[in-house]
């Protein structure tokens, strides 16, 4: 289908040019705010609605889990009831892209503002509009506030805006191809996540086997006396992990930059080196001259980091570390693990990675935070290790390591194209929702 013939500049930020014969309005003519309050005893059952960047508007228990959701309030006399079709705008994160069209009659936040456009327009054409890179960045231009986790885009500051506006035919043609193409996409995404999570559980299988069973099946076998890890290999030891411990060190907490350490530069480490149960050198903050001083604890090779710290599935994530960074040190909340010559460390990184071993950390954590739990030493240390003689540990790392990079590559792969087509979907919609592309 042929492209648009003549265009104008959009004179909106970044949307840059639009056909010449849609009209560029004010929000404020497109829409009205509407503060409908809820009020007990309405026959209806509204359901709670939240709002993100990341889904636009959905049903709160639909992604929240159940043992993490709080309880429906008391009282939800004052939250705002929204309309299918609806815009609703988490104003304290607009400028994020969290907004959206609500396909549900529902109720919101107080806090929020609800949005319902005016006359002859579509609001789905304005959700895509409003969640594209280009205008997320005019809303962070137009909100009031010192620093980002304070910025707010309030109804006269979002009604003084401009939107590029189609005629309706065209709205809508804009909505169908979208709807079509983005569900497409998002089907591919999905697949491609649950393949991920396959070869993840495939992994799982794979390393829990070889570090509980060995790699021989017709070893002779004994009881562990451990119920979880079952049956073991005869020659096998069962022990708690301090006794092949022999040093575990801590860092301080320092201020430091949000951006890694330049080449040179001196960094900690953000929990985030090990929440992929690898460690990730890269995941740090450079540290700020005036801490330097303070700074303790660098990263040694041959050793584990391990999260003491973190969201309750990541507590006690770990990372093998094969050699030594001088340059980077530990935070407060990670461990650095040294252990006594008899173990091959990777071959114990491996078995601190099977998931009976990290959901044995997670049922011990505690904290006053159900987003951020910990694990004492004490609780680390008198984990159970199976562990083999030396040269089976050398040889069943070896084995993983082969067996575990080729997983690892078809994660990537399936990775990379979630990313792509993240990209594609987000290019897609700018280039249709500004007439860079036509659709009618």
């Amino acid at each position: 289908m042929a492209g648009y013939v003549r265009f104008k500049d959009a004179g909106i930020g970044k949307v840059g040019s639009i056909p010449a014969h849609w009209s560029i309005i004010r929000i404020g003519n497109i829409f009205d705010e509407i503060i409908e309050r809820y009020e007990a005893g309405i026959s209806e059952e509204l359901p709670l609605l939240s709002v993100s960047e990341y889904y636009g508007i959905a049903k709160r228990l639909e992604k929240i889990a159940d043992d993490t959701i709080l309880v429906r309030a008391e009282s939800l006399n004052g939250y705002k009831i929204c309309q299918p079709g609806d815009i609703v705008s988490n104003i304290m994160l607009t400028w994020k892209g969290a907004l959206g069209c609500s396909p549900f009659a529902g109720i919101v936040s107080p806090a929020y503002c609800v949005y319902r456009a005016k006359g002859n327009n579509n609001p789905r054409y304005f959700h895509y509009l409003f969640r594209t890179k280009a205008y997320t960045d005019v809303f962070r231009v137009n909100s009031t506030g010192i620093i980002d986790s304070r910025l707010r885009l309030y109804t006269p500051n979002f009604f003084a805006l401009y939107a590029p506006v189609p005629t309706i035919a065209e709205q809508d043609a804009i909505v169908a191809y979208l709807d079509e193409i983005t569900q497409r996409i998002d089907s591919v995404i999905d697949e491609a996540k649950a393949s991920i999570e396959e070869y993840k559980a495939w992994k799982a299988s794979i390393i829990y086997e070889a570090v509980t069973k060995g790699l021989d099946p017709n070893v002779q076998m004994k009881d562990s006396g451990v119920e979880w890890i079952g049956k073991i290999p005869s020659g096998w030891d069962v022990m708690r992990l301090k006794n092949v411990i022999s040093l575990i060190e801590s860092g301080v907490s320092v201020n430091a930059a949000q951006t890694p350490a330049n080449e040179g530069g001196i960094g900690v480490l953000k929990t985030s080196s090990v929440s992929k149960y690898a460690f990730r050198p890269e995941e740090n903050k450079e540290i700020n001259v005036e801490e330097l001083s303070r700074v303790s604890c660098p990263v040694k090779g041959n050793t584990i980091i391990v999260s003491r710290m973190n969201t309750p599935e990541l507590v006690g994530a770990c990372g093998f570390v094969e050699h030594d960074w001088p340059n980077l040190f530990l935070p407060d909340r990670l461990w650095q693990v040294h252990f006594v010559e008899l173990v091959n460390v990777k071959y114990v990184w491996y078995y601190l990675c099977s998931n009976y071993v990290r959901s044995y950390y997670a049922s011990l954590s505690s904290g006053t935070s159900s987003s951020m739990q910990n694990i004492s030493q004490g609780q680390f240390e008198n984990a159970h290790l199976v562990l083999p003689p030396y040269e089976v540990q050398k040889v069943i790392v070896g084995h993983l390591d082969k067996k575990c990079s080729t997983i690892d590559s078809l994660i990537a792969e399936k990775e990379t194209l979630i990313t792509d087509l993240e990209a594609y979907k987000k290019s897609l919609i700018f280039e249709v929702v500004t007439g860079k592309r036509k659709v009618v």
